[in-house]
């Protein structure tokens, strides 16, 4: 290792997904940068505002397609700390939401590395909000679960069926393959007619919304590309967003013809 370099990694949140979200903290540290790596849920115009000069290399992970293992990512932070100085490591989202950021952290100060992390606005709560859906709500809901849809194995997390039980709002990460099987489960515990929000490429400019119930969300499936990325909203606060009255108009509707 050269002398005159010190090496020091950086974990920072991109946010929600808009180039604009980012914090001021985090996008000093990507200018700055001697090194950056990047997942896939980083926005192309975000990375536009980098100098071309730093080196950025892409470690995304989308379902099955991995560019890099978590062991990979793992050895290039440290390879690149040694061999440039300062990694920044550039999440979706906040590191620490399903971020596997805590990994990362320990293989790398493993190394005696220091290591610091600048938080980002997470996705589940952003991009609920961008659509007007609130998390809670006075007399509609005091607290909300955010939960990925399986666990590694692919089943279904008890943490699903308790928040189902409970009168919570629901916030659903990397769910959308899932989406009828989790709409099926959720509704063995809430009622057919419980409000249902699945937002797409969140804060982007191609930003997708579609509103409905969980027994009229079988209905739209076949409309949907589950290819995007997305969150799934369930509860009574998802009927906030302007479209779910429309949408109950035009079920109630198709249900009396």
């Amino acid at each position: 290792m050269n002398s005159s370099i010190t090496p020091k990694v950086s974990l920072v949140g991109a946010g929600p997904g808009s180039e604009d979200l980012i914090t001021v903290r985090g996008l000093r540290l990507l200018q700055a940068a001697d090194v950056i790596l990047y997942d896939a849920l980083v926005s192309k115009e975000l990375m536009a505002q980098i100098d071309t000069a730093i080196p950025k290399i892409y470690v995304g992970k989308r379902c099955s397609q991995h560019s890099f293992t978590q062991d990979d990512i793992n050895l290039l932070l440290v390879e690149n700390a040694f061999a440039h100085g300062h990694v920044v490591r550039l999440k979706g989202g906040d590191p620490f939401v399903f971020g596997r950021a805590h990994e990362e952290i320990e293989f790398v100060e493993s190394f005696g590395i220091p290591v610091s992390v600048v938080p980002g606005i997470s996705s589940a709560l952003a991009v609920p909000s961008s659509q007007g859906i609130p998390m809670t709500r006075r007399n509609v809901s005091s607290s909300f679960w955010v939960m990925t849809a399986t666990k590694r194995d692919g089943s279904f997390s008890e943490d699903l069926k308790y928040a189902s039980r409970s009168s919570a709002t629901m916030v659903i990460l990397m769910g959308v393959r899932k989406l009828i099987e989790i709409v099926n489960e959720v509704n063995k515990y809430r009622h057919d007619t419980t409000p249902i929000a699945l937002i797409q490429n969140g804060t982007l400019k191609n930003e997708r919304c579609t509103i409905s119930t969980l027994n009229g969300m079988h209905g739209l499936i076949e409309t949907l590309d589950i290819s995007l990325p997305g969150i799934i909203v369930i509860g009574d606060v998802v009927a906030e967003h302007p479209s779910f009255f429309e949408e109950e108009v035009r079920r109630v509707l198709h249900s009396n013809l």
